[in-house]
C-alpha cells in the first residue's frame, strides 16, 4: 500500500509539471477552417472576365498591349497597335503609348511582331542594325522608318528611347571610350571628384568632362573660341597660342572679332516712342473755335 501511494505522488507531480509546461492561451486552430481559395479563382480575381468592373477601358492582367472596353456590362477585347503598349493611367481614357513611359513588368507579354525594313515592330524607336553605329536608330510608324543621328558624343539608348551619354546608355561596344577614343588619366580620389576637364587633342574646340575622375564626357566652346588646357577654361582662339589658327579657312578674322566684339545695339531714346494716349476729342455740342484769316 505504501509502495502505490508512493507511486500515486510520483504520477500526481509529472501531471502537474506537464500542465505547467503547456502555454495557458493555446492558440486552437478552429474546428472547421474556411477552405482556401484554390489557385486559378486568385488568378481570375486579377483580370477582367466575363463581368465589367465598371464603364471605361482596364488593362489585360498579362498582355501590355491588349485592354478591354466596358460599356453598359458589355466586354470589347482590343489590342494596340505594334510596338505601343495600354496607358492605364486612367479607366476614362483609351490610349496606347511607346513602352518606355509604361511599367510592363507585372503584364509583360506581347502581341506577335509586325516586322519591316529596319522596323522590328509596325510603331516605336528601335537600334541600327550594325552595333557599331552607335549614334544612329530608327523611329518607325505604321511600319515605315525614318533613321535619327543622336548629337555628336551620344549614343541611343535602348531602354529610354532617347540619346543619352555612353556611360548611361551601357550599351555593348559603344562605351565612352569607344565613342570618344579618349581615356581619362588616372587621378586621386579627392582630384577626381572635382570633375577634371581635359582639352580634346583633335579639335580645339571642345574638351573632355572626366566625371568623377574616370567617365569621359565631350563638351564644347562656341564657335570662335578654344578650350586653354592650362587654365581649364573656353577663351578666345586667338589667345590660346596652341588654337590661334584653329578657325582660319572656316572664318574670317573680320567675323572672329565680330564674335569676339558684337556690336551693342543703342537704346532708343525714352522720348521717340510713340504716345498710347487717345487725342483729346472736342466735347459733345460745343463748337471748335478757329483763329480768325488775317
Amino acid at each position: 500500500m505504501a509502495y502505490r501511494s508512493c507511486m500515486g505522488v510520483v504520477l500526481l507531480c509529472l501531471v502537474v509539471l506537464a500542465s505547467s509546461a503547456v502555454p495557458k492561451n493555446p492558440r486552437k486552430k478552429p474546428a472547421n477552417p474556411p477552405p482556401r481559395a484554390p489557385a486559378a479563382d486568385v488568378d481570375r480575381d486579377a483580370e477582367i472576365t466575363n463581368s465589367c468592373p465598371d464603364d471605361g477601358f482596364f488593362a489585360d492582367a498579362e498582355q501590355c498591349d491588349k485592354y478591354y472596353e466596358c460599356r453598359n456590362g458589355e466586354i470589347i477585347e482590343k489590342l494596340c497597335p505594334d510596338g505601343m503598349v495600354f496607358n492605364d493611367y486612367s479607366p476614362e481614357e483609351e490610349k496606347c503609348d511607346l513602352p518606355y513611359n509604361i511599367d510592363c513588368s507585372q503584364r509583360p507579354k506581347l502581341q506577335t511582331p509586325q516586322p519591316t525594313l529596319h522596323c522590328p515592330r509596325l510603331h516605336g524607336y528601335f537600334s541600327h542594325e550594325d552595333p557599331k553605329e552607335c549614334g544612329k536608330f530608327y523611329f518607325c510608324v505604321d511600319g515605315k522608318f525614318n533613321m535619327i543621328t543622336c548629337p555628336d558624343g551620344l549614343v541611343y539608348n535602348d531602354k529610354t528611347g532617347i540619346c543619352t551619354w555612353p556611360d548611361e546608355a551601357k550599351k555593348k561596344g559603344c562605351g565612352a571610350a569607344d565613342v570618344f577614343h579618349f581615356d581619362c588619366p588616372a587621378v586621386n580620389e579627392t582630384f577626381g571628384l572635382t570633375h577634371p576637364r581635359y582639352a580634346d587633342p583633335e579639335d580645339c574646340q571642345f574638351f573632355y568632362v572626366c566625371i568623377n575622375g574616370n567617365t569621359p564626357r565631350r563638351s564644347g566652346c562656341k564657335l570662335g573660341q578654344a578650350f586653354d588646357d592650362v587654365n581649364k577654361k573656353c577663351e578666345w582662339a586667338r589667345k590660346v597660342p596652341e588654337c590661334a589658327d584653329w578657325y582660319k579657312g572656316q572664318l574670317t578674322d573680320a567675323q572672329l572679332d565680330a564674335l569676339e566684339n558684337p556690336p551693342t545695339v543703342k537704346p532708343k531714346p525714352s522720348n521717340s516712342q510713340p504716345s498710347r494716349r487717345k487725342p483729346q476729342r472736342p466735347g459733345k455740342g460745343k463748337a471748335v473755335e478757329s483763329s480768325p484769316e488775317e
